[in-house]
């Protein structure tokens, strides 16, 4: 992200809050992909922002608290393009792979924060964890809307969607880990298939994704 110039700029205090915000954002992601959780400081952040230690306090709290807002703010950067790419189609079959897709390719170009998002995300204790879950419960509840199959009653519903959101999210992570981040894309046929399978049958999932 670029920084903002030295000297008088004229901009306003919000606007440089804001700047400083985004790049911390960012500058975190970076610096647990490169070090995790344990090994990240509020230096280390601060340096990779390009900002100083006086001004990462001004924002936050702490590296907790700063993390946890990178979560959320990734969260509902994830969650944008997915309902964007949801939003044209009519049927239930191709809304979940338009949002596969879109999630994919969007976790693919910020493999840093692929990383955040479902790899350190489950290492940076407790309420990490909670918001994990908020993840996987939010991300559900729009993979069962309009769902067919099986899936009808709510509480049967809630546990499949549950079930398979937290699935993708841990097959993801294991190919984040494996150095694939910016390649998620290609993995696309399958997890389609592990989120269609549950609602359509193995062999109408794979029809459509062959077809689609």
């Amino acid at each position: 992200m670029m920084r903002l110039p030295r000297g008088r700029h004229g901009l306003s205090r919000e606007y440089i809050a804001e700047h400083q915000r985004a790049r911390l954002f960012a500058a975190v992601a970076v610096v647990l992909d490169r070090n995790g959780y344990a090994g990240t400081t509020v230096s280390a952040v601060a340096g990779e922002a390009g900002i100083s230690k006086s001004d990462f306090y001004s924002q936050f709290e702490s590296k907790h608290d700063c993390f946890l807002a990178a979560y959320d703010a990734a969260v509902e950067r994830l969650r944008g393009e997915i309902l964007v790419a949801c939003a044209p189609r009519g049927d239930w079959a191709g809304g979940v792979c338009a949002g596969l897709a879109a999630a994919l390719a969007a976790l693919a170009a910020t493999p840093a924060e692929a990383n955040l998002l479902l790899v350190e995300g489950l290492c940076a204790g407790p309420d990490a964890c909670t918001r994990f879950s908020r993840f996987v419960v939010a991300f559900a509840s729009y993979l069962r809307d309009g769902a067919p199959g099986p899936a009808v009653a709510d509480r049967v519903a809630a546990a499949t969607g549950e079930a398979v959101v937290g699935g993708l999210a841990s097959l993801v992570a294991r190919q984040v880990l494996a150095g694939e981040g910016p390649r998620l894309s290609r993995f696309f046929p399958e997890l389609a298939e592990f989120a269609l399978s549950p609602y359509l049958g193995v062999a109408e999932a794979r029809r459509i994704i062959s077809t689609g």
